[in-house]
């Protein structure tokens, strides 16, 4: 039997899950850094006359026993007629026997694993001492994000900055009301760049949002909005040749990461500057922060792998409770 589980199947199931998806986030990246787990780069098709992109995001897991693939939407154009611009859907099968374990919405799978995967990066990445925390943006990742780093670091204060400031304000006073920490709108980028011990760069942005020499010494930053294309990024060219750089997967942002791949087309960056993977720091191949003084930057492009760990932990938490529909595809 398939199990089928919706948007709102998901958000249930996850509800309560912030700790398992970060372990089952940083399990996946460990397993790709010792070879227990495939994961090519996507493919990234067009549709001619569009400016559509479909990227097929595949993974293969031995302790998951699972493989799958989400197909991803990215379709500017679909702002104008009042639909997300990014849609996507994931497909599981098992590993051993090939049949179809699952079809799930990929929305909320998604913001929530790409959050955990920013957890995990900030707890080997980040000053012990950062207090300070800065989102840039205010749409649902950046709430994703505030609930899974509540508990990466001893907050003082958490800052926020959007296009629109009113939603900064409500998003800062959510932070405030449900996760019981101080949090503030910030007036500009720059202010909250400046003020943050861990910045988490968060829109669609083609054009940089923050600039290298806005960042301060010490500091840890997770790029993360920007579509998965070429020419998009949040930081400039001289931000990421301040940090010190580390990739959720090398073949990955070798094809779809902004951040890096304009600072390479420039010669300033060479492909050793962010051959650096997120699992090789977790499995101690390659160190985490070298100096209290050193910038540290995760550039988050998203993989499939963590698609597929998440997945798995859903398939098991949908199998005890009951949640979920069930087919027989093959009826």
């Amino acid at each position: 039997m398939t199990l089928i589980l919706t948007r709102s199947d998901i958000h249930g199931l996850l509800a309560d899950a912030t700790a398992e998806v970060e372990a089952a986030v940083a399990d996946a990246h460990r397993d790709l850094a010792l070879g227990r787990a495939d994961l090519p780069a996507p493919p990234v098709m067009g549709v001619p006359g569009s400016d559509g992109a479909f990227l097929a995001m595949a993974a293969a897991s031995g302790p998951a026993g699972l493989a799958a693939v989400k197909l991803l939407a990215d379709l500017p154009g679909n702002a104008g007629h009042g639909l997300p611009v990014q849609r996507s859907a994931v497909l599981a099968v098992s590993a051993q026997t090939g049949g179809v374990a699952a079809v799930l919405d990929g929305a909320v799978l998604t913001r929530v694993r790409t959050a955990a995967a920013t957890a995990v990066a900030t707890r080997v990445l980040a000053r012990p001492a950062a207090r300070v925390l800065g989102l840039l943006g205010t749409g649902p990742l950046a709430r994703a994000h505030a609930l899974a780093l509540r508990s990466a670091r001893d907050w003082d204060r958490v800052l926020v900055w959007g296009r629109r400031p009113e939603r900064a304000v409500e998003l800062a006073a959510w932070i405030r009301d449900e996760l019981g920490l101080d949090a503030a709108a910030g007036a500009d980028p720059r202010s909250v760049t400046e003020a943050a011990d861990v910045l988490c760069t968060l829109t669609p942005s083609r054009e940089p949002l923050v600039r290298g020499a806005w960042l301060t010494p010490g500091q840890h930053v997770n790029a993360v909005g920007a579509p998965p294309r070429p020419d998009h990024r949040e930081i400039d060219s001289e931000g990421v040749l301040r940090s010190r750089i580390v990739v959720d997967s090398f073949a990955t942002a070798r094809r779809k990461s902004g951040e890096v791949l304009i600072p390479l087309a420039e010669g300033t960056l060479t492909e050793d500057d962010f051959r650096t993977e997120l699992g090789h720091v977790l499995t101690g191949a390659a160190p985490g922060r070298s100096s209290e003084e050193e910038i540290t930057l995760f550039d988050s492009v998203g993989v499939g792998l963590q698609d597929l760990a998440v997945a798995r932990l859903l398939i098991d938490r949908a199998g005890k409770e009951g949640v979920g529909t069930r087919i027989d595809l093959t009826a």
